[in-house]
């Protein structure tokens, strides 16, 4: 499900600042948004990801070839206000994935149980956000994330906070953790089984099946985990509840600011951890 891009998982103010700081201080190879070509632009962000210390070699993996996409501008201009009611979200949303959600609790009860015991996450919160965001991972989406993100990094909406995703992006193929060709998602640059920006990624994935990358297209262990990771990094509080009005459903806030979403991830894990 692709709805935060309203809310403020997507619009990260702090590193668009940091973005900001940074480039207006190399203002010789900051590549200024929307001013002459798309094909210019790039070249002028190649330069400045080259200056900040991304290597050569992932810089050219990543954005040789990149082209402007022009569906991605238009559904950034299109977007909707997100003004469903919790119950027609959760109607929705929570019954047709609540035998597969409690079957994937029972199938990886294992991991589920090492992670609340490393970041004190319950099971039924990660599974919710997992079923919510991708149907367990079956729509991670499709468009190429590197283009989806210069290209709203090169259009004036959004730049700097787009430029700062597309830094990550790049910082992710530079570890190894995904080959740049396989890293498609959905089409404001969110990867993998629960959707996080590569900003999130390179602060919060984990490598918790340890192979050695932090893989959130394919190793489920890695996606739950590096899920609670984030909830544990904003605040969870082990063992505590997660109703609305709870500190835990604050951080659950932070995952999507829709209070809408958080109420519907929050009643979609309380409804899996009442089922037999």
């Amino acid at each position: 499900m692709n709805f935060r891009f309203l809310t403020p998982r997507r619009s990260l103010p702090a590193i668009a600042l940091a973005a900001f700081v940074l480039t207006s201080a190399a203002p010789a190879i900051a590549a200024p948004c929307g001013s002459g070509t798309f094909e210019a632009w790039l070249e002028d962000f190649k330069k400045e990801a080259a200056a900040k210390g991304i290597a050569p070699a992932a810089i050219q993996a990543g954005l040789t070839g990149v082209t402007l996409d022009k569906a991605v501008l238009a559904r950034d201009q299109s977007q909707k206000v997100f003004n469903q009611s919790f119950e027609e979200f959760s109607g929705r949303m929570v019954p047709p994935r609540m035998s597969r959600g409690s079957n994937m609790l029972k199938q990886y009860g294992s991991v589920l149980s090492r992670i609340e015991q490393a970041y004190g996450v319950p099971g039924e919160v990660i599974v919710a956000i997992w079923g919510l965001e991708t149907d367990f991972g079956a729509n991670i989406g499709k468009f190429p994330t590197l283009r989806s993100l210069a290209t709203l990094a090169y259009d004036c909406r959004r730049s700097d906070t787009f430029k700062a995703e597309l830094m990550d992006a790049l910082r992710i193929i530079e570890r190894g953790d995904i080959a740049p060709q396989e890293m498609r998602g959905a089409w404001a640059g969110e990867i993998g089984q629960t959707q996080f920006m590569p900003s999130s990624y390179v602060k919060y994935a984990v490598d918790f099946d340890g192979n050695g990358h932090r893989d959130l297209l394919r190793s489920v262990p890695d996606v739950l985990a590096s899920t609670a990771n984030f909830l544990a990094g904003y605040g969870w509080q082990k063992g505590k509840d997660w109703q609305p009005g709870s500190p835990n459903f604050a951080v659950i806030q932070q995952w999507n600011k829709s209070e809408v979403y958080a109420k519907t991830i929050a009643y979609f894990a309380t409804q899996l951890a009442r089922a037999p």
